[in-house]
């Protein structure tokens, strides 16, 4: 069974979005609800079903303590978060 936790990094694997990279701001049942801060804020996270993304080991800490205590974050974090992910997938 795949662990889907917030504050993780995940990609679309279909719909408009495709191949896009959002983080998990929550989950129930079947469904995630992610943002990336540009296209899909916070105010309107993106609803998917789970076996349409594809889950990353990449979780930020900062992200995922805040959304943890439901401190107030912002669409800022959420890029910053993005950006961490993709500086260390390059290496």
């Amino acid at each position: 069974m795949l662990d889907y936790s917030k504050g993780q990094v995940v990609i679309s694997k279909a719909g408009r979005d495709k191949g896009k990279i959002l983080i998990i701001l929550d989950t129930r049942d079947d469904c995630v609800y992610m943002a990336d801060g540009k296209e899909r804020k916070l105010e309107k996270p993106k609803e998917k079903k789970k076996k349409h993304i594809q889950i990353t080991n990449y979780i930020d800490n900062s992200l995922l303590q805040k959304l943890e205590n439901a401190e107030k974050i912002n669409n800022s974090d959420i890029r910053k978060a993005i950006e961490k992910y993709m500086i260390a997938m390059r290496g």
